[in-house]
């Protein structure tokens, strides 16, 4: 005979948002069950961070947080981030003694393994009194049209391979498409437009980016190489620009600047990088040559002292620039020097793709927040169904930005179920 168990609260997904809102509703005194497919509980936040999860960005004290997320609708993370602060999360992490800090621009890191974050949240859920069923795969979800006799609180009977759970709530906190080898699926967004939601397309977001013919061009010879740049996309109002570290790889670019300029660029848009940012490089080789009896690429290297060698040899290794790389700088005609410090200032290239959601961190897209309360998490559509962390349209910067809103949109629903 099957088990039938009655939960107030049903949370589907154990990661980063589900753990918390577990956590945080249990220990209001409802009683809650976890389910998750997996068997090993909170993979992407101990691979997150090199393995030391960049677990918030300090930089959402006191803000409300939407220039730092995309989404159709950005203001919808305002109420939540403001309810639960990056600091409140920390303060957790010092109740367990677990020591962190700022690497860069605010992005704050365990000390030691990521594992002590997922550790953390375990126990929390302990003293929350939830109940753990992992390795549960769901079959189906349903909205009852009459409560079963003996549990006239339930709204949704959730059948799984270890039994039927009926509850009053549901919580769909099973992430976007990121990282399939960790466990991603499309669940969540199969539940919601079960529920009459739309979806916003899912795409791969902080992923690296691929190019045409790179090989062909010579780039894949530059594999290996890092260096800060200017990295933007769009224009007008729509322009968006990251000073971050770019890397050159085989297949294309990567790094900082190119995984935070990918959650913004659309399929057919040029993206410009300026590779010496604090340059007007174009005026600098003009107003400087007088003179000057050293080599074109001397010049390079004195000029902009944050160019590796390696990539200098290569941009004057090109057309137009090979003729005069072995000249004297003095003797080179404006013209050329303007168009090599334009090439390197406005560096304009266009993406083919992205390496997809096998090696993206987060996925752009997910449940349109407008078929969502912002105060709450819960649908607009259906009473008592809740959404929380990747799964809906919300997706932020690099930097711990993802995991601060998996903390707040969690503990935002979980005062909403604890108040229900």
């Amino acid at each position: 005979m099957r088990q039938t168990s009655y939960f107030h609260t049903v949370i589907i997904g154990a990661g980063a948002a589900g753990m918390m809102c577990a956590a945080r509703t249990g220990q209001g005194g409802k009683s809650v069950a976890l389910l998750d497919h997996a068997v090993k509980i909170g993979e992407k936040i101990r691979i997150s961070g090199g393995g030391r999860c960049n677990f918030t960005n300090r930089n959402l004290n006191g803000h409300d947080g939407s220039p730092y997320y995309v989404s159709q609708q950005p203001r919808f993370v305002r109420h939540a981030l403001s309810r639960y602060t990056a600091q409140d999360f920390m303060n957790l992490l010092d109740k367990y003694g677990i020591a962190y800090h700022e690497k860069h621009k605010g992005q704050m890191f365990c000390d030691d393994s990521a594992q002590a974050v997922v550790d953390m949240l375990q126990n929390e859920c302990r003293l929350g009194s939830v109940e753990w069923h992992t390795g549960c795969t769901v079959k189906s979800v349903a909205a009852l049209p009459t409560a079963p006799a003996g549990y006239e609180q339930a709204r949704f009977g959730i059948n799984t391979d270890q039994g039927l759970f009926y509850c009053c709530n549901l919580v769909i906190a099973t992430g976007g498409l990121a990282v399939p080898a960790v466990g991603a699926s499309p669940f969540g967004y199969e539940v919601a437009k079960q529920f009459g939601h739309h979806i916003i397309p899912p795409e791969a977001a902080l992923v690296p980016l691929r190019f045409e013919k790179w090989a062909e061009q010579g780039f894949d010879t530059l594999s290996g190489i890092a260096l800060p740049v200017r990295m933007s996309t769009g224009s007008g109002k729509q322009a968006v620009v990251f000073d971050e570290d770019l890397l050159f790889r085989h297949k294309g670019l990567s790094g900082p600047a190119v995984l935070q300029i990918s959650s913004y660029w659309q399929p057919g848009r040029h993206i410009m990088v300026n590779l010496v940012p604090d340059t007007d490089l174009a005026e600098v080789l003009c107003r400087d040559k007088v003179g000057k009896k050293i080599q074109l690429k001397t010049a390079l290297k004195q000029l902009c002292p944050v160019l590796p060698e390696r990539l200098i040899d290569f941009w004057l290794g090109r057309e137009p620039f090979q003729a005069v790389a072995g000249q004297k700088w003095a003797d080179i005609p404006n013209a050329l020097l303007q168009q090599l410090g334009q090439s390197l200032n406005h560096w304009t290239v266009l993406p083919t793709g992205s390496d997809g959601h096998k090696k993206a961190e987060v996925t752009r897209g997910g449940v349109d927040v407008k078929e969502i309360n912002p105060k709450t998490m819960q649908s607009k559509q259906c009473e008592g169904l809740y959404f929380i962390g990747e799964v809906m349209d919300v997706t932020g910067w690099l930097g711990g930005y993802n995991f601060q809103w998996a903390w707040a949109s969690a503990v935002c629903a979980a005062e909403a179920l604890r108040a229900d």
